[in-house]
C-alpha cells in the first residue's frame, strides 16, 4: 500500500499517492519514464501566484500601500475565503517585479529594507557567552505571561547609525507605560548598568518585578543589576525578539521621535522624558483607548 511504501521511505502517504497518480497510476507507473517526466517539468516555466492572478496582484499592491502588512493582508483575505501566505507576499515584494508584483514596494514595508537580511546560520557551539549562565524566560513567572500584573519589564537597546549611540527603553507589560534612558558616554556593560539602575530607581520597589531582555553583550553585568534595582531578570532565545512583543512594539513607536539613522546621543535625558510622558499620554488601541499612564495608575491601586 501507499502507506506501507510511505513508512518504508520516511514520506508521507500523500507524497507517494501523488508520484504515482501523476505518473501513470499504480498500474502503468515506472520509475525511470517518471525520471524523465520529472526533469520535463521542471524546465517548464511555472508562474507564480501573482502572475496567474493579476486581479489578487493588484489587491495586494493596493493594500501594500495603504501600509497593511503582509499578515493583515494575509488574515484580510483568509477572511474572505482566499489562502495567501504572508512569506508569498514577501517573496514576491523582494523579487523586484518578477513574482508578479510591481519594483518597488518594500518602501511600504515597515522596515523599508531594499533585501532581505541574510541570517547567520554558522553553528555557534562551543562559544561562551559574555552572560554566562542565566535565566531563560521559560523560567519568567507565569504571571508575567497574563499581562494582569504590573512590574514585568521587557528591555532593550536602540542605536543610532554604526551603533555609534543608543537609548535604553523599558516597557510594562501589562500597562505600556515606558521609560527611556540616555546613555551620552556610550552602551557598554557598565553604561548600561548604570542607566537602568537610574531608571528603575523611579519604579516603587514592590512594582519591580522582571526584567526580560535579548542576550545582547549590553546585559553582562545583568546579576550586579538584580542585586541594585532588586529585580529578576530573564533572557529571550538567540533570535527571538518576538518573545519581547511589547518592548518591540514600543521601539517602532518611539522612532517617530527617535528616527534610524540619526545621532541619538544628542537627546539628553530631558528630552527622552519629555518624549516617554508624551507616550505614555496618548491614548492606546491596544488598552481599549486608555493610555498607559492611567492603566498604570489603575492597575498600581488595584
Amino acid at each position: 500500500s501507499f502507506a506501507e511504501i510511505g513508512r518504508y521511505l520516511s514520506r508521507p502517504t500523500s507524497t507517494i499517492s501523488r508520484e504515482v497518480g501523476r505518473n501513470s497510476g499504480r498500474v502503468g507507473y515506472n520509475a525511470t519514464r517518471a525520471e524523465k517526466w520529472a526533469r520535463l517539468r521542471r524546465r517548464r516555466k511555472r508562474l507564480t501566484r501573482f502572475e496567474r492572478d493579476p486581479v489578487l496582484a493588484r489587491r495586494v499592491e493596493t493594500s501594500l500601500k495603504s501600509k497593511n502588512s503582509p499578515m493583515t493582508i494575509s488574515r484580510e483575505l483568509a477572511g474572505e475565503g482566499t489562502a495567501l501566505s504572508p512569506e508569498t507576499i514577501y517573496k514576491a515584494v523582494y523579487a523586484t517585479g518578477r513574482r508578479g508584483l510591481e519594483r518597488g514596494l518594500y518602501v511600504h514595508l515597515h522596515r523599508h529594507r531594499r533585501n532581505r537580511r541574510r541570517r547567520n546560520r554558522r553553528n555557534r557551539a562551543g562559544r561562551v557567552s559574555a552572560l554566562g549562565h542565566f535565566s531563560l524566560i521559560g523560567l519568567r513567572p507565569e504571571i508575567a505571561w497574563a499581562r494582569t500584573e504590573i512590574g514585568h519589564f521587557e528591555g532593550d537597546l536602540i542605536c543610532g547609525p554604526s551603533n555609534s549611540s543608543a537609548v535604553v527603553t523599558l516597557v510594562d507589560r501589562a500597562s505600556r507605560l515606558n521609560l527611556l534612558g540616555s546613555l551620552p558616554l556610550g552602551h557598554d556593560a557598565g553604561e548600561v548598568l548604570r542607566r537602568l539602575v537610574a531608571m528603575f530607581d523611579r519604579v516603587p520597589p514592590e512594582l519591580r518585578r522582571t526584567l526580560t531582555w535579548d542576550q545582547g553583550y549590553e546585559m553582562a553585568r545583568w546579576r550586579a543589576l538584580e542585586e541594585l534595582a532588586q529585580i529578576s531578570v530573564y533572557f529571550c532565545e538567540p533570535h527571538h525578539p518576538w518573545q519581547r512583543p511589547t518592548n518591540e512594539a514600543f521601539n517602532g513607536l518611539v522612532r517617530r521621535w527617535l528616527p534610524k539613522g540619526t545621532n541619538l546621543a544628542l537627546h539628553d535625558q530631558d528630552r527622552l522624558d519629555a518624549i516617554s510622558d508624551q507616550i505614555n499620554r496618548m491614548p492606546r488601541r491596544s488598552l481599549g483607548w486608555e493610555s498607559a499612564a492611567e492603566c498604570y495608575g489603575r492597575l498600581a491601586l488595584h
